[in-house]
């Protein structure tokens, strides 16, 4: 398996245009307004995580084993992560190395680490009808990865890529996707965007679809951008915008709540 090279991505600079704006409207609502605080925003962050029921009807509509228990753990270990991730990037520290991979591996998915600690997995695995590389193929593939990561200026560009080629690679017994998804949102947090989550059924239908396309056609042309990759890319860039435009909405309502409240209204 060859990585796709990061120079060769197409950005849709109107699309990420969009989004640096939508993100100032909510720094100036809480930087400007008395009616809000900073903390308004680490709040919105660990509240806007999924309820129990939406995260059991989105694992039983892809017919993975989920009970309430389990999801109820799971979603312990979300906002654990959001937290941990919140105070390094306090510190100044951005996700930049594979140390840092394998701490939000123990934290969101604690399981996987009990029975493969501090391991890439060890043996072979398929994700829909992608073969992932084998095991010995898995370090080298992540060290490139952690590198082409370092050449790609835009955060949310490094993000969305690093999450299309961290799941090609799978380099987990398990927890791949959990482990994933909460490495690109300490990208963005660092960056000053929202974390986003998967928030329904179909979103993942779509997702999981649109991933297949693209591995499927990367295995065929490694090194040409195709169809299924561009569909990723626009596919969270839309849930990056969307997850502004919630915050925004938000952070508005709280601060209208704190004024009246304040007015005794």
């Amino acid at each position: 398996m060859k990585l796709f090279p990061a120079e060769k991505i197409l950005i849709n600079q109107n699309k990420i245009d969009k989004i640096e704006s939508l993100l100032k409207s909510v720094l100036r609502l809480v930087i400007y307004s008395r009616a809000h605080m900073a903390d308004d925003i680490l709040d919105t962050y660990l509240t806007s995580i999924i309820d129990l029921n939406q995260l059991v009807a989105i694992k039983n509509a892809q017919m993975e084993a989920q009970d309430e228990e389990e999801a109820e753990e799971y979603l312990v270990n979300l906002k654990t992560s959001i937290e941990f991730i919140a105070e390094e990037i306090n510190e100044g520290h951005n996700f930049e190395r594979e140390l840092q991979l394998f701490q939000l591996l123990r934290i969101i998915s604690p399981e996987t680490n009990a029975r493969h600690p501090n391991k890439y997995r060890q043996t072979d695995v398929m994700v829909g009808g992608h073969l992932c590389p084998e095991p010995y193929l898995i370090p080298g593939l992540m060290s490139e990865l952690f590198f082409q990561m370092s050449t790609i200026p835009n955060p949310i560009v490094r993000s969305i890529y690093m999450h299309h080629e961290m799941i090609r690679i799978h380099p987990f017994a398990d927890g791949n996707g959990r482990a994933t998804r909460i490495a690109k949102n300490w990208i963005l947090m660092f960056a000053l965007y929202p974390p986003i989550f998967i928030d329904s059924a179909i979103n993942k239908s779509d997702y999981i679809s649109i991933l297949s396309q693209s591995f499927k056609e990367l295995k065929d042309n490694p090194v040409e951008l195709n169809m299924g990759f561009k569909l990723f890319f626009e596919q969270q860039l839309n849930i990056i915008q969307e997850s502004i435009i919630l915050l925004h909405d938000k952070i508005n309502s709280i601060g209208i709540k704190r004024s009246l409240n304040e007015n005794g209204i």
